[in-house]
């Protein structure tokens, strides 16, 4: 008879390429729509004012308004996108060494889609609201939420985000939207030596809220500790689905009711708050009675995988 992990490794077999066959073509589709997202808050409600995002895109624009300032070097186009499409070149060729061979594809795809809509989208001659900072709130919304579902697809829109995910990678304990803002630092204070405070002030209050809005848009980086309570007599076809479908270890242990006496199963996983209506639909689906306990934002120390991709 075949072991629990021999019907795990079976169970994972049988679904992957079916999964990528299902999944796939609806997550680029998000990641396009994340990209447009992202790009109409840049070019309408940002660039309008003459500020910088954060991140790779804050140096593109720089970079963009030193040619054009400083050095007499008039495009037809704003190149921003273009530059920040070069400037990614360096982390991309550190995620081919670090992360999945489908990460890095769908990393270039989606950079290269998001410097193309940001060539193509007209940039506003005016801001569309008449108070800045209504300007700024609503570009870091829309930006924060194109990159968050970028990042929920299982893609990445390049610059520092991709520096996050791969330092996320590697130790699990990092965030992606506080790593740009320490990012970020750097680059507005070197702004702080070439323009006015102002421009400095807003141009920071759109990074914070950016990174605050793609964080909780983002929600691989909250780790949920579950407890799956049930009375079902053999769980072993329950734990294969869990494992097979989710790539997720489980931990058993045996209890007692206290009111009834009767013997229950607890079943305990660690799994990122993306996964949690993925769960429960697996538990449901063998035992619509069963108790499941959710606790967010768990600290984790040891052999843990961050989805993240």
């Amino acid at each position: 008879m075949p072991s629990v992990m021999q019907e795990v490794n079976r169970k994972e077999n049988a679904t992957a390429n079916d999964s990528w066959i299902r999944q796939e073509p609806k997550r680029f589709a998000g990641v396009v729509l994340g990209i447009l997202i992202y790009s109409v808050g840049v070019n309408t409600f940002l660039k309008p004012l003459h500020l910088y995002a954060g991140g790779f895109m804050g140096f593109a624009q720089l970079c963009n308004t030193l040619l054009h300032d400083y050095l007499g070097v008039h495009w037809k186009l704003d190149i921003s996108g273009i530059v920040y499409y070069i400037l990614n070149i360096p982390g991309l060729v550190i995620a081919c060494k670090t992360m999945r061979p489908r990460f890095v594809v769908k990393t270039v795809l989606t950079v290269s889609i998001m410097t193309i809509m940001l060539t193509i989208i007209p940039i506003q001659p005016e801001p569309v609201l008449d108070e800045t900072i209504a300007n700024c709130l609503i570009a870091g919304i829309m930006a924060g939420i194109g990159v968050g579902i970028v990042l929920r697809m299982g893609s990445c829109d390049g610059g520092m985000d991709l520096i996050g995910m791969i330092m996320i990678q590697k130790n699990g304990h990092s965030s992606v939207g506080r790593i740009n803002i320490i990012a970020n630092i750097v680059l507005y204070g070197i702004m702080l030596l070439l323009f006015d405070i102002p421009i400095v002030i807003y141009s920071l209050i759109y990074s914070v809220v950016c990174s605050i809005t793609y964080d909780k848009v983002h929600t691989q980086n909250i780790n949920v500790q579950t407890l799956i309570v049930t009375k079902m007599k053999d769980v072993d076809k329950l734990e294969i689905e869990i494992m097979g479908e989710m790539h997720r270890g489980l931990t058993r242990w045996k209890a007692y009711g206290s009111y009834t006496g009767e013997e229950e199963t607890i079943l305990m996983a660690i799994i990122s708050k993306y996964e949690i209506n993925q769960l429960k639909a697996i538990v449901h689906q063998f035992d619509p009675h069963a108790f499941v306990m959710m606790d967010e934002g768990v600290g984790i120390d040891g052999h843990f995988i961050k989805k993240i991709t």
